[in-house]
């Protein structure tokens, strides 16, 4: 249960492991019952209720013949109470740092009315915090039905300041990449003057969404493309969980289903600037979708098939800008094999996690793609092993940027959901590799020293500061 959130079996399809019954598509978010069909056909009964079922932070549920939205603080108030108060107390323990008290007690009122918009400004204003939180409803990955609802997830995080260092010749080029991509430049709004902070962390507590499942080595956040406009997003980097994931999953299974001598060129700092770069293109292409004449928030355009559609931009789009600062001689040349050979590497560890998972539905169909293109296939009389053709593989991942750019662009839902159709399948052959190497994890799973209890019950309130005179 702590592993998967819920009695779904994420690494097989969402099938349930306590029960018979089906995972609900619409989760905790919508009635058991609800499918996509039956809402848009209320929907067009009743636009006046749109922009309420489907804000981001609202369930849906029935009232006699009707659907009513209730806010998220509205219907997890008791929790959200007591979470905001351990915002407040540690605000007022952040003397030092006043920028970071600051946001604090901007995030504890948001939590009280789903209002993140001024608290995430002031989160990206933070300068080198040592100590620092992700504590929102951020991601929509677990909405199968619409694609738009998010879930709780909080991390409290400590500044690697050395290899956070390191950072710095990524983030200038940052305008010069999203000039760079394959899309119009009316679709590509200019990165120039944006914030673009990034922070290797070390992860010393996770809940929510971030300790369930998929154990995220990165992020990209905020969310929310107003604040992508106005001010650009925050690239975390979390440097234990991304070395656990490189020495027990990648490292090893690598050395099962590649050809040794193209194994032997994944690292962990391969896995770490592709890592980087994945961020660093989560905020790059486009802002919104373009529709019928009108702007659109994308997620609200693709629908379910957004998160694994972002996740594969922001592989391929990585990929694609590595090979740019290549070309442009800020990284070295002789590096690119290894690039390419950690990503790909990186792909038959995520695609254990299946298609029903996000990140697995994206990587599947990266897979498929390079394998139609020739850049990835299976080695001649290595036992079904796997090798990169390096000469192939630059063309196919920019062909690949290409078509998930403009699909994000466009926001066509047909387009991309024929797209994951087509690619996001399992092989027969990739099948019976992986199912040799059942000894090896599918991911990390965190065990933290600290875990405070879950309770209801209230803490007495904290005394008022006192203040000198």
């Amino acid at each position: 249960m702590k592993i998967n959130g819920s009695h779904f079996d994420l690494v097989n399809d969402d099938k349930p492991f306590v029960g018979a019954a089906p995972m609900p598509p619409g989760r905790g978010f919508f009635p058991e019952d609800m499918t996509r069909d039956a809402l848009d056909a209320y929907v067009a009964q009743h636009p006046a209720q749109r922009t309420a079922l489907y804000d981001p932070f609202t369930i849906v549920q029935r009232k006699d013949e009707s659907l009513e939205a209730v806010p998220y603080h509205v219907a997890y108030k008791d929790f959200l109470d007591l979470m905001a108060q351990d915002l407040r107390d540690a605000a007022d323990l952040s003397d030092d740092d006043p920028a970071f008290g600051k946001f604090l007690r901007l995030r504890a009122a948001a939590l009280l009315n789903d209002n993140y918009y001024v608290s995430d400004l002031a989160w990206l204003d933070l300068q080198n915090p040592k100590i620092d939180i992700v504590f929102a409803p951020y991601e929509t990955y677990i909405d199968s039905l619409l694609g738009v609802k998010t879930s709780y997830g909080a991390a409290v995080m400590v500044r690697n300041e050395p290899e956070s260092q390191k950072l710095a010749m990524f983030q200038k080029y940052v305008p010069d990449l999203q000039e760079g991509l394959p899309l119009a430049p009316q679709d590509l709004p200019s990165k120039h003057g944006q914030q673009s902070p990034m922070e290797v962390m070390d992860a010393i507590y996770r809940s929510g969404d971030l300790l369930h499942g998929y154990q995220a080595v990165a992020d990209n956040l905020p969310n929310d493309p107003r604040v992508h406009e106005q001010k650009g997003s925050k690239k975390i980097f979390w440097k234990n969980f991304m070395d656990a994931r490189v020495d027990d999953i990648i490292t090893p299974l690598a050395q099962r289903v590649m050809m040794v001598s193209q194994a032997q060129m994944t690292s962990g700092e391969g896995y770490l600037d592709h890592t980087v770069m994945h961020e660093i293109a989560h905020g790059l292409g486009p802002a919104y979708a373009h529709v019928n004449g009108n702007k659109i928030d994308i997620r609200e355009a693709i629908g379910p098939q957004y998160s694994a559609l972002e996740e594969a931009k922001a592989d391929v789009v990585g990929m694609f800008c590595l090979k740019w600062l290549i070309d442009h001689d800020a990284l070295p040349k002789e590096k690119e094999q290894m690039f390419y050979a950690s990503y790909v590497a990186e792909i038959f560890r995520t695609v254990r996690f299946g298609i029903a998972e996000a990140h697995g539905a994206a990587e599947m169909m990266e897979f498929n793609y390079l394998t139609e293109q020739g850049a990835v296939r299976v080695a001649p009389g290595l036992g079904g092993v796997y090798e990169i053709d390096f000469d192939k593989i630059p063309a196919a991942m920019a062909s690949l940027a290409k078509e998930l750019l403009e699909q994000e662009a466009t926001g066509d839902r047909a387009r991309t959901e024929a797209w994951f159709k087509k690619y996001a399948v399992m092989p027969p052959e990739l099948s019976a590799l992986l199912a040799k190497t059942t000894d090896i994890p599918i991911d990390v799973d965190p065990d933290f020293s600290f875990n405070p209890p879950v309770t209801l019950t209230a803490p007495p309130p904290a005394p008022p500061k006192m203040k000198d005179e």
